[in-house]
């Protein structure tokens, strides 16, 4: 569908609740509103399962009686100032919290850059359909596959609205365009199933569903006839979609509220070489068509390209205001607007790739395992002590020679993080994006 979102009528809800909370008593005050609509259709063998079509909208006033703070959410705003009442109602009875209060408003941001956010062209479920079913065609098309696990295409268009009372007034809309489709290889107790996607804020952008499902149903039949390995030390590359995961672990551990918790095993590492040199890990709110892409944060001030890890130093934390207070640094635009206020998070995190491909890795190394897909959560952010089920290919003079499963990695994030090697097989299309990496000698528990 065609429609873009008007967001002048939010605007003028979250300006009115915005005055509504002063004239109620409201030291300072900001109103969020956020919009959204989405459509998705499930195929399976060639039908339509299930078509799904949402829209919602959400206002949640902040309100700050001196340090007090509370917040208050509607999905109608028949009456902004009983809302507004209630919520300056409820902060006067909160305990004070020292580091409350809205961005300075030298931060605020004035102007606001085209970043390519939102693509108007025209989705409906027949389209939808028709690129999930050409997915779902490719990957059953692939010799070994038995059957489909479904393919889904589904499309997203949100806006969000931030006033506050000292002057700041943004909106923005984004879109989202998805495809992904799962291949199921073998029979019985055999069976084996992988998936393949894709996730583009333009559709131009997209990949070929039939590639998409042609891969799907590619990596479902490399996985037959998995066999486990005994406990051993091996050198280990994680594919490009699982080293995604080491990115995230890297992201949890500099966040700002994990470091003024003090629950995060990065918390004295600060200036500290904690990969090899050369390793550089950027986070970018305004990189143009990204996945996390925004023009401001949850606060309405400016984020900037950060080098998060410059030649294999740390150089920051994820900041927002709050954490940024209790932590005597400076804010850096990190601000994620969710629940009653603001937490830190990283955007647009990408780790750069090196110069040799995965398989120049491989071969260098002679032996070793191949990480396709990981299980579970286990990581201990305080201490960085790292245990994930995974599953993927022993390899040989370079070369995958079986499918294995049901092994274990084992290791600490910063001894791994320091022998991290990145390939060149970067995958930028989404908001936290890694080239595979290689890990020499790490502890694999099997047999």
């Amino acid at each position: 569908m065609s429609e873009v979102i008007d967001q002048s009528e939010l605007e003028i809800r979250a300006a009115r609740l915005v005055d509504a909370a002063k004239k109620a008593g409201a030291d300072a005050c900001d109103a969020v509103a956020v919009t959204g609509v989405s459509l998705s259709v499930d195929v399976r063998d060639g039908q339509v399962e299930e078509t799904d079509r949402a829209e919602g909208d959400d206002v949640t006033l902040r309100v700050f009686v001196g340090k007090k703070t509370a917040s208050v959410s509607a999905n109608v705003l028949d009456d902004p100032m009983a809302l507004a009442e209630r919520a300056v109602a409820m902060a006067k009875v909160t305990p004070e919290d020292p580091y409350a209060g809205l961005a300075e408003p030298y931060r605020l941001v004035k102007n606001f850059p085209d970043l390519e956010m939102l693509d108007t062209t025209e989705v409906r479920a027949g389209k939808l359909a028709d690129l999930a079913k050409e997915a779902e065609e490719a990957g059953l098309s692939v010799a070994g596959v038995t059957k489909s696990g479904g393919a889904s295409a589904s499309w997203r268009l949100a806006g969000i609205v931030l006033v506050t009372s000292h002057g700041f007034s943004g909106s923005y809309l984004s879109s989202r365009h998805g495809l992904s489709m799962t291949a199921v290889a073998g029979e019985g107790t055999a069976m084996e199933r992988d998936y393949d996607y894709d996730y583009r804020v333009f559709l131009e952008d997209m990949e070929n569903p039939a590639d998409i499902g042609r891969r799907a149903g590619e990596r479902a039949v490399r996985r037959l006839n998995p066999q486990k390995i005994s406990t051993r030390t091996a050198n280990v590359v994680y594919e490009s979609r699982a080293a995604k995961s080491l990115l995230g672990h890297f992201a949890g551990a500099v966040n700002g509220s994990s470091i003024a918790r003090k629950t995060s095993f990065l918390r004295e590492k600060m200036g500290q070489q904690i990969f090899a040199p050369g390793i550089q890990i950027v986070d970018d709110p305004l990189k143009r068509r990204g996945a996390a892409t925004r023009p401001f944060d949850g606060e309405g001030t400016t984020g900037l390209a950060l080098d998060m890890v410059e030649d294999g130093v740390l150089k920051h934390w994820f900041l927002d205001g709050a954490t940024s207070r209790e932590l005597g640094l400076e804010p850096n635009g990190r601000a994620n607007r969710g629940g009653s206020g603001t937490s830190p998070g990283a955007t647009n995190l990408t780790l750069s790739p090196g110069e040799k491909t995965p398989e120049e890795l491989m071969k260098e190394l002679g032996e070793g395992l191949l990480v396709t897909d990981l299980i579970g959560h286990g990581v201990n952010g305080v201490t960085g002590d790292y245990s994930r089920g995974a599953s993927g290919f022993w390899f040989e003079n370079g070369e995958p020679v079986q499918a294995v499963s049901e092994i274990t990695i084992a290791g600490n994030l910063i001894d791994m993080f320091g022998r991290m090697v990145p390939a060149s097989d970067l995958d930028a299309r989404y908001s936290v994006a890694a080239p595979s990496v290689m890990i020499e000698g790490l502890a694999i528990a099997g047999e």
